[in-house]
Formats: structure tokens, sequence, C-alpha cells
């Protein structure tokens, strides 16, 4: 199990060092809208990502700027509890992860899925 984590750190940080050397390129971002972002390898509960970019889908709740956000981070699999926000978006149920919230770097973001309604942002 130990093993198995530190092979994923490790991987991460290759992935990290990357990310920093080769991303120069910057996507436009909006509020409100889902990305898939790289949010690595993390500690204890910390929502990992999957697959070889460690990527999850966010929402991007907040813009700062062309390089700052707060992101929470989703999963499809239903949750309850006051720290979880399931909603609907062009028929794909998503489950807002409230404890997860967190200020992320524009250069974790690597594809934009959609954009959500108003609607479903206003009850978030």
């Amino acid at each position: 199990m130990i093993e198995e984590k530190l092979t994923k750190i490790v991987e991460w940080t290759r992935l990290k060092i990357r990310i920093i050397i080769n991303k120069d390129i910057s996507f436009y971002f909006y509020e409100r809208e889902i990305w898939w972002a790289s949010l690595g390898c993390n500690i204890g509960f910390e929502e990992d990502g999957k697959n070889e970019k460690f990527e999850r889908p966010v929402l991007i709740f907040r813009k700062f700027n062309k390089n700052m956000l707060w992101a929470i981070p989703l999963t499809t699999k239903k949750k309850e509890g006051r720290f979880f926000y399931t909603f609907i978006e062009n028929g794909k149920s998503y489950t807002i992860i409230w404890p997860q919230l967190r200020l992320i770097s524009s250069k974790r973001l690597i594809r934009k899925m959609e954009k959500i309604s108003q609607g479903n942002i206003k009850l978030i």
C-alpha cells in the first residue's frame, strides 16, 4: 500500500515538473465552467486525480485572475450530507465536494467540459 502510494507520488512529481516547464499555454476560463484539472496525488483524504494526468473534474467557482481560481472537485458518485451538493447538468449528475475547495493555478487546467446553468450556480 505505501509503495503504491509512493510510486504515484513520484509519477505526480514528474508530471508536475512537466506542467511547470511546458505550460506556456494559457486557457481562457470562466466561473461556472467544469474543467478536467490535474489535481495530483495528494495526502490523506484529499481528493486525488486519476489516470496518467492525475485529473478530475472541477467546477470553477471563482476566478481571481487569469492565473488563479477556486476549484471545487466533483465526483459522479452521489454523496449525501451537508458538505456535498448534487446537481444535474445536461443529463449528467455531479456531486460537489465542498471540503475539497482549493485555490489552484490555471496551469492545472487540461480541457473544458461544459458550463453549468445560472440556476444551478445559484443553488450551489
